[in-house]
């Protein structure tokens, strides 16, 4: 197994997890490179670690996340690795364990839902808008704003009606537009 494929596996498994928006291997200016981290509703994030040794497992302990976890992003905290490399009595405070077992992801142990803290929050913002702001890079000379709204460009060219085959966006499933999630 390698990193690359257990990243992949870990971004699966948030999706089936209810992430409905992940991302991979993502820097921004804490420092902190989740290899994945997912959004459920209600802002509830959800951070992998994935490893492929146990001597990686071992050296990952030194990363000032670990150390000081109240800097560390994620309200839930998995690592992710091939079955018997990691021990559930060895998981930092609060981090869940995610086994590779054969093809399949499970959970060997659960992780707590409230790990992160304020100063993890605005990380995790940091690392959205750095991410944002990468996309809008990719799509100029266009906005990100412009770019969101070609449907609504799609719609207006097509006498005011969807073209067939694409979902009006107030129709389309997006947890994060749900009023009650911030309340």
């Amino acid at each position: 197994m390698t990193h690359p494929k257990l990243v992949e596996k870990a971004v699966a498994w948030l999706r089936r997890y209810g992430c409905s928006v992940v991302l991979s291997e993502q820097c921004c200016a804490s420092g902190e490179t989740p290899d994945a981290i997912g959004w459920k509703r209600g802002c509830h994030s959800v951070v992998l670690e994935c490893k492929i040794s146990r001597c990686d497992f071992l050296a990952d302990r030194e990363k000032p996340f670990r150390v000081k976890p109240n800097i560390g992003m994620g309200c839930e905290r998995f690592y992710l690795a091939p079955a018997g490399i990691i021990r559930a009595d060895e998981l930092p405070a609060g981090w869940g364990l995610l086994e590779l077992r054969g093809r399949e992801v499970a959970v060997a142990h659960k992780s707590a839902t409230d790990l992160r803290s304020t100063r993890g929050f605005r990380y995790e913002m940091n690392l959205l808008l750095a991410s944002l702001r990468r996309v809008e890079v990719r799509i100029e000379p266009q906005s990100i704003t412009d770019f969101l709204k070609w449907k609504n460009r799609m719609a207006e060219y097509n006498r005011g009606s969807m073209p067939q085959g694409l979902t009006p966006p107030q129709d389309e499933p997006n947890p994060f537009l749900h009023s009650e999630i911030l309340e």
